[in-house]
């Protein structure tokens, strides 16, 4: 995972990014339980205080009890199977923890925004459709095309969000 001095510098950069719109609507938290056993945490992104989607040490646990389970039935099994074959999954039931979240904010920072909209990652995605680089003319190409309308509910409420606004 990339580097960063602190939450509030990455989240600072995050809310930068923001769309003129959502600026001042668009929330992200996060924080870690240093003190509790395997430092767990949460993340979220809200909207007008309100939480939209979470990522929290609950899924991590989901995530480990999903890798355990396939590790059974194919004990030969690479570590990048089993994440490809749990993907689609996780992605439908949003079963992502923080640091997924984390490693997510941190990668889109530096991503070309053409590139983050068409990332599998789909908190990348998400935070590439709040992003103030797409434009009116993007937004209209993402409306007609309407891939979107195939992603899990949790992602598509934000490409709803961002195009109605």
């Amino acid at each position: 995972m990339e580097h960063y001095k602190s939450w509030g510098g990455l989240n600072s950069q995050l809310k930068g990014f923001l769309c003129d719109d959502l600026k001042n609507r668009i929330t992200y938290f996060l924080t870690r339980y240093h003190k509790v056993h395997d430092v767990y945490g949460r993340a979220s992104i809200c909207l007008d205080k309100k939480e939209l989607v979470n990522f929290s040490w609950v899924e991590m646990c989901r995530q480990d009890m999903d890798m355990g389970i396939a590790y059974d039935k194919d004990p030969f099994l690479s570590d990048d199977e089993v994440h490809a074959q749990l993907k689609p999954k996780w992605d439908e039931q949003a079963t992502y923890h923080e640091m997924d979240f984390l490693d997510a904010a941190l990668t889109f920072r530096s991503m070309a925004i053409s590139n983050a909209l068409e990332s599998e990652n789909y908190i990348i995605k998400i935070l590439a459709i709040l992003d103030r680089r797409v434009g009116q003319r993007t937004l209209r190409q993402i409306a007609e095309e309407g891939t979107y309308r195939q992603y899990p509910e949790w992602v598509k409420q934000f490409y709803k969000l961002r195009l109605t606004h």
